[in-house]
């Protein structure tokens, strides 16, 4: 199971979106509402997180040792 991060959509001017977490199978289709208030919702697309290299550079292994 993903856990999927969904935003409801603001239907009157001023009201601001609320962000809730779903645990859904990759196979489900995207909610187009939020599960307890009916609110509409749509899915957001966030970043992973992106790999951490640590020791030495790719860079620095390409330069001859000795010199």
């Amino acid at each position: 199971m993903a856990t999927y991060i969904y935003e409801t959509i603001p239907q009157k001017k001023g009201q601001k979106p609320k962000r809730f977490e779903v645990q859904q199978s990759m196979a489900d289709d995207a909610l187009t509402e939020h599960p307890e208030t009916g609110e509409p919702c749509k899915r957001v697309i966030t970043g992973g997180v992106g790999n951490i290299y640590r020791g030495t550079s790719i860079m620095a292994m390409n330069k001859p040792k000795g010199r």
